[in-house]
């Protein structure tokens, strides 16, 4: 039976056999017995690499971070995780730079300051485990927003922004491209990461 720890774009967690590409955490998600009972602990909600100094971190020991899995950088993105600043350094700083790139910003954020910048873009106050109801998410024209994005298509389905359309999320992979058109849509992926990505931030890099 698969643990409840596979992520979609909306940050709700699933249980579902297939594997992620990238690993990332927000805090101790399960009781003493190991059972899930927290959407989230921390507000530094990071993503790492899925393997590092051969390091072995277990999926369900209390009192430490629960590992949760993403299809891809632009899942984890999109579900309001940010590069972490220790396993993946380079990415990280990397996004922080793209960041203040695309805002013009004088210097970069640091991990504090992005982790709160986050923090109040992805959620509403509330509690539970599905929090896909709380999401914040705000409006854009498609044609303005980068590579990259996740979007909300009517029935509240994950699309992604591709090099040549439109791709559905399936937790195996995101489906065929669909042609669109310039309209205004529901943005999934927070302000934040939009501006990294519109920065330059390689979201398909092999991380």
């Amino acid at each position: 039976m698969p643990l409840q720890n596979r992520v979609d774009p909306w940050g709700d967690l699933h249980a579902v056999s297939a594997r992620g590409t990238v690993t990332g955490n927000r805090g101790c998600l399960v009781d003493d017995d190991g059972e899930l009972v927290r959407h989230h602990q921390s507000r530094a909600w990071i993503t790492c690499r899925l393997e590092f100094k051969e390091w072995k971190h277990p999926l369900t020991r209390p009192h430490t971070w629960t590992p949760l899995f993403f299809l891809d950088e632009a899942v984890a993105l999109a579900a309001g995780h940010r590069p972490c600043a220790y396993c993946r350094r380079g990415d990280f700083n990397a996004y922080r730079r793209a960041i203040a790139e695309a805002e013009g910003l004088a210097r970069p954020l640091t991990a504090r300051e992005i982790d709160q910048r986050l923090a109040s873009e992805r959620l509403a106050p509330g509690r539970g485990l599905s929090r896909s109801a709380d999401r914040r998410t705000w409006r854009a024209e498609l044609a303005s927003l980068p590579i990259g994005t996740v979007i909300a298509d009517g029935d509240g389905s994950p699309m992604l922004i591709d090099d040549d359309g439109l791709r559905k999320f399936g937790f195996e992979g995101w489906q065929p491209v669909i042609p669109f058109c310039n309209v205004d849509v529901e943005v999934i992926t927070p302000p934040t990461s939009v501006s990294a990505l519109r920065g330059g931030f390689d979201r398909a890099k092999d991380h």
